[in-house]
């Protein structure tokens, strides 16, 4: 289905002159004549584009602008407005509030239908149906027979069809089709054959497209011509079809993806010419001369204005008059040239003196070029396009050298990735090697120290049993501390030795009931103290893919905690249960005792961190740092939440593990292995 138009203007002449430029072009259409009838039709069907006209009979164009970009429905859809070049601030009313074009009366319909394509491609996702369509082949050549023929031959081939008869009307079609490829006649009034070519292969979105030139005579100079110019291939009109299209297929093939260039400028596109000039004759001929060649003109009476335009609304190409009433030409060229966004902008001086004094004035003030006016305005156009292909050089050029700095970008951080990945490669295994290595200097001198302590504790028991009664009250208060303090350290290597076993235990995942795990542990802590007065609520059926013997450890921990830290109460209440956080099954253990302070929440899971006195809740400070390590070995997370006097909660998750693990087929021992299954998990 092709695109829909709105066009709202009240001139019959100028409704019928562009609904059948939109009609040959490929586009349905709705005319409307005022604004009341533009609204009827907006409720009645969605439109690719709106071409509106300023002044209407029963309203403002640029009022009615707003009111479309007030309306969500409405709001995204390009709007092209159509009203007089010389009403300069309502064209910068217009494009303030958001037109996505202003083109000036008298226009060219062929520049309308062009910005028009370019706008509805802009802002049209391709579909579907666009994606899969047959490729366009554009046919250039003035024989209708001959053109009729070719269009035939590749419609049965499946090909899609656009045919121009003159080398100036195939470039506008190329620039507004964008085609597969271009089949265009050597000899041609106008511009011939190969001017084409090589025009199109100057162009940064056309020069890709692969072009195929046919001759009617067979001259080697013709071919070497035509390779020249840039041609992909060269085939004589009286060559068998088949041949014609192998030649097509072929280029098309090599030519590859052409669709990267769809949204490239093409150089050959519709260009805005700002023109500006306090002579109202001069400035209206120059205005007929532009539109003559393709242009748009914009036209603006004084520097002033000329600024104004600019901040509105992008150009391609500035002609300037030098001698201006108001801002100069050369100060309004000097403002132009210190703006960053407008420098870049090709700017033209031109003047009546033919005087190297005013040449001078004008390039110092950064004009790109300099043009004595004249009645004839060949050379102001040949100038014209001049510029307008530097600019687009410089573009391309710029856009070459910003994709491979950005090339070069990527390549510097890939690298700088990859060294930075194989230095924490090293670091981490040597880390890895060191903390196996502390580990083991932990489990020997936890393995040694026992000896000694054995000895101590002996002693110390066998000296209370046998000379208690000789030693003095002082004596036996020395020797209650020993005894005391060598079962302390006893509880400390007993930590120590379990810290290193968690370490080096193998995990093997299965099933486990974490509520049954804690019902377990709950009823042996009330065992070792019946006086209390302890509530435990346990969530029941809590299952989770981990190692039991590890998990029994780290509720043993926690639940442990919570009793000894609400022991100073006559009524505790210890809870155990899972919850959704963050969108994770997350499982807490929590109370109603001491708490603590958040500001030393980053202490509580190292080794041997303690937030309380010893004397008043006595501990190794290993218990935890077991805990952490243990749900750290599982890929797991821990935090705790507490205020102090108001209870503290300890939060754990346990990743979901794939059903192999969870059967117990899969022993992972070591950080890494973890990850390796977590990573196939979710895959």
């Amino acid at each position: 289905m092709s695109a829909s138009i709105l066009i709202v203007d009240d001139s019959l002449t100028v409704r019928m002159d562009l609904g059948e430029a939109f009609d040959a072009a490929g586009f349905s259409h709705v005319l409307c004549a005022d604004l009341a009838s533009a609204r009827d039709a907006m409720k009645a069907q969605t439109f690719a584009l709106i071409v509106l006209d300023v002044n209407l009979p029963d309203g403002d164009g640029i009022d009615f602008l707003k009111e479309i970009r007030g309306n969500p429905a409405t709001a995204q859809t390009p709007v092209m407005l159509l009203s007089t070049a010389a009403e300069v601030q309502d064209r910068i009313r217009g494009l303030k509030i958001g037109a996505d074009d202003y083109i000036g009366k008298p226009y060219e319909s062929s520049y309308v239908i062009s910005r028009a394509r370019e706008l509805v491609r802009s802002h049209t996702p391709p579909s579907a149906e666009t994606r899969s369509a047959r490729t366009t082949i554009l046919v250039i050549d003035d024989s209708k027979t001959y053109r009729e023929e070719l269009k035939a031959m590749l419609a049965d081939a499946g090909y899609d069809v656009a045919a121009a008869e003159t080398g100036e009307e195939g470039l506008r079609l190329a620039v507004d089709l964008r085609p597969g490829a271009i089949i265009v006649d050597n000899m041609m009034p106008g511009i011939d054959g190969p001017t084409v070519i090589r025009r199109l292969k100057l162009d940064e979105a056309l020069r890709r497209t692969p072009c195929i030139l046919l001759t009617a005579v067979e001259d080697r100079n013709s071919e070497l011509q035509a390779y020249d110019a840039g041609a992909d291939a060269y085939v004589r009109k009286e060559s068998d079809p088949t041949i014609i299209l192998a030649r097509l297929s072929a280029a098309l093939r090599s030519a590859g993806t052409q669709t990267a260039q769809a949204n490239v400028s093409a150089h050959l596109g519709p260009k805005r010419i700002l023109a500006v000039d306090d002579s109202m004759t001069y400035l209206h001929q120059l205005a007929d001369e532009l539109r003559s060649e393709g242009y748009e003109p914009i036209l603006a009476h004084s520097g002033e204005e000329s600024l104004q335009l600019l901040a509105a609304q992008p150009v391609d190409c500035i002609l300037m008059d030098l001698i201006m009433p108001g801002l100069s030409g050369e100060e309004t060229c000097r403002r132009i040239k210190g703006e960053k966004s407008l420098r870049d902008i090709p700017l033209v001086m031109l003047t009546s003196m033919d005087e190297s004094q005013a040449m001078i004035a004008g390039i110092n003030a950064g004009a790109d070029d300099y043009i004595t006016k004249s009645g004839d305005f060949e050379v102001l156009k040949a100038r014209l396009r001049a510029q307008l292909r530097r600019k687009q050089f410089e573009d391309e050029n710029r856009r070459i050298r910003e994709q491979l700095l950005s090339k070069e970008v990527e390549a510097a951080e890939a690298r700088a990735a990859h060294e930075l990945a194989e230095t924490r490669a090293v670091l981490l295994a040597d880390l890895e090697r060191k903390n196996k290595e502390l580990e083991a200097f932990s489990y020997s001198v936890s393995h040694d120290l026992r000896a000694p302590l054995r000895a101590i504790d002996g002693f110390t028991q066998a000296l209370r049993e046998d000379f208690a009664h000789l030693l003095p009250d002082e004596g036996k208060q020395y020797l209650e501390r020993v005894c005391t303090a060598a079962q302390r350290m006893g509880e400390l290597i007993d930590d120590l030795l379990e810290l290193s076993r968690v370490t080096r235990h193998e995990l093997r995942f299965d099933k486990v009931n974490l509520g049954a795990l804690a019902k377990t542990v709950s009823e042996e802590l009330q065992r070792s103290d019946s006086t209390r007065n302890v509530t435990f609520v346990i969530a029941p059926n809590l299952s989770a893919e981990a190692d039991a013997p590890l998990m029994r450890i780290v509720l043993e921990n926690l639940l442990g905690n919570a009793w000894k830290y609400t022991s100073k109460q006559p009524k505790a209440r210890i809870e155990f249960g899972a919850e959704e956080r963050n969108g994770a099954r997350t499982f807490f253990v929590r109370d109603d005792g001491v708490g603590f302070d958040m500001a030393y929440v980053n202490k509580l899971f190292g080794a041997f961190q303690r937030l309380h006195k010893a004397s008043e809740f006595p501990g190794s400070g290993i218990g935890l740092a077991t805990v952490h390590r243990i749900i750290d070995r599982h890929e797991g997370r821990i935090w705790a939440e507490a205020a102090a006097g108001k209870g503290a909660s300890f939060y754990f998750t346990l990743p979901e593990f794939i059903s192999e693990v969870r059967s117990g087929l899969w022993s992972v021992g070591s950080r890494a292995g973890m990850k390796a299954v977590s990573s196939k998990h979710k895959a």
